[in-house]
């Protein structure tokens, strides 16, 4: 899902700041608040100076929403190529359809990876039952960009439930190793690159020190963390330095994402395409909109046009 219009190769709009002196964080993202009438979402990834964490290019925080009974999430059917979609709720219910025939309500804990490929078509929606009554939503979705060998592999789904997540403590500090592993804990999660994803819950004053990775970065949906003396703030992201040993301090009780992974290549970037070759996205812009990509399977009346 793209709840808002993905913007063009290069024209990203977050704020973001190079700490000075600070030898753990390269930079920071300061994130905006976008209404989409009656539900907030905040754009981390990509910016024009950070395009990619490793392979994550795209980080939205959905919410929290709450919603009147009646109301709620409403994404109609629309395309992906190349990438992998990862949802992760800390609150409420998304019905998950798309092109393969997969039907799946995610939940709290729950992760839900789609892997576009050569493409896939998919919708996000809420079962009645969630609807009828006044209801809350509130989680992450991030986009994966497949390596270029895996980029036209054939679309498939994954879902895994909470319990499969592993979770542990590590000096008192509450994680859970989402993909990939950390703290000791591996994640059955599938995994093209090298990737990490690792949930943390801190309490004022505890610290937690980062997985190494070759790229690394810390988003805070609640709280606030600090590094030394930079402070990074609640709904920001800190791209972490190469520094060898990197520890946070809570200096508010925080929930916090830590994200990263290998290096990749250049990928480019428009609407809910992302490619390393621009003209496969030119392609795939242009199947959408002779409706050349799949129907969603159950949700084939409706769809979201090709933006202008």
């Amino acid at each position: 899902m793209s709840t808002q219009t993905m913007k063009s190769d290069e024209e990203f709009d977050q704020k973001c700041a190079n700490p000075d002196g600070c030898k753990t964080i390269d930079l920071l993202i300061e994130t905006s608040e976008k209404d989409l009438g009656g539900f907030t979402v905040r754009r981390v990834l990509p910016t024009r100076q950070r395009r990619m964490v490793g392979p994550w290019i795209f980080f939205d925080h959905m919410g929290p929403a709450n919603f009147a009974a009646g109301e709620g999430i409403n994404v109609r059917p629309h395309p992906h190529v190349n990438l992998a979609t990862v949802t992760y709720l800390f609150e409420g219910e998304i019905l998950h359809r798309d092109s393969l025939g997969s039907f799946q309500a995610i939940r709290p804990g729950d992760v839900n990876l789609m892997v576009a490929g050569k493409g896939i078509s998919h919708s996000e929606r809420e079962r009645p039952e969630v609807t009828q009554v006044a209801h809350r939503l509130h989680g992450l979705q991030l986009w994966l960009a497949l390596p270029e060998a895996d980029e036209e592999i054939d679309p498939a789904f994954y879902h895994y439930p909470s319990a499969d997540i592993p979770s542990a403590e590590v000096d008192g500090v509450a994680i859970r190793v989402i993909i990939g592993s950390a703290y000791g804990a591996t994640s059955p999660v599938k995994m093209y690159a090298n990737t990490l994803y690792v949930e943390a819950h801190l309490r004022a004053g505890q610290k937690i020190t980062v997985p190494n990775a070759q790229e690394r970065a810390v988003y805070v949906a609640e709280g606030e963390l600090s590094s030394g003396d930079t402070l990074i703030s609640e709904r920001s992201m800190a791209v972490l330095s190469n520094a060898p040993t990197i520890e946070l301090t809570a200096t508010r009780d925080s929930r916090i994402a830590i994200v990263g992974g290998e290096t990749m290549s250049k990928r480019y970037v428009e609407w809910n395409f992302v490619s390393s070759r621009r003209e496969r996205i030119e392609q795939a812009k242009a199947d959408w909109s002779a409706q050349r990509f799949p129907k969603v399977i159950g949700d084939e009346d409706e769809f979201i046009p090709l933006p202008q």
